[in-house]
């Protein structure tokens, strides 16, 4: 099924259910590798997948279809997982700290058993636990993702020159990094 059938279909309300289905399956690895890469631990990563789909399901009626639908739950996955990321920081420590929540996250990419110890990736994912988390964002979903400027536009509601330069920093910084490490 294409992205325009399942737009199609999702907003049939005759449809629905059977291209929501659709979808599930459709988008289920791509959000997932998104959110894992938010909150790190595999068992986390599946909850919030789960939550995505269920929000997802709850709000399928606010979908108008004026964007893509993946743009729709991909934004959905990604505020679920930014607010699950909060939420699991603020009960260990009844605080929020950036640079705190950082070094939580860069420990719990080293100790995952699931997470591939190659050592480039490390080296990456260090870089990437330095930028700010806006910065990161925007990385991720132009270089893990391969998405377009305008797509990362309109979930982030941001204008695309903002997102290239944005971009721009963060690869700047990410090459710092590595250039610091030789």
């Amino acid at each position: 099924m294409t992205e325009e059938e399942l737009q199609e279909q999702i907003t049939n309300p005759e449809t629905c259910a059977t291209a929501f289905t659709e979808a599930v399956q459709m988008y289920q690895e791509k959000l997932y590798w998104l959110i894992r890469r938010i909150v790190r631990q595999h068992d986390d990563a599946d909850d919030v997948l789960q939550e995505t789909f269920l929000k997802a399901w709850q709000n399928l009626r606010s979908f108008r279809g004026e964007a893509k639908f993946y743009t729709w739950i991909y934004r959905i996955a990604l505020f679920e997982a930014i607010n699950y990321n909060k939420k699991k920081k603020r009960i260990a420590d009844n605080e929020y700290a950036v640079s705190e929540e950082t070094s939580y996250l860069l420990e719990s990419a080293v100790g995952d058993p699931y997470f591939d110890g190659d050592k480039g990736e490390l080296i990456l994912q260090q870089a990437l636990e330095t930028l700010p988390p806006k910065q990161r964002l925007v990385f991720e979903m132009r270089y893990f993702d391969e998405m377009p400027y305008r797509e990362i536009a309109t979930i982030t509601e941001t204008s695309e020159g903002a997102l290239k330069a944005s971009y721009h920093h963060a690869v700047k910084k990410i090459q710092q990094y590595i250039s610091e490490l030789n």
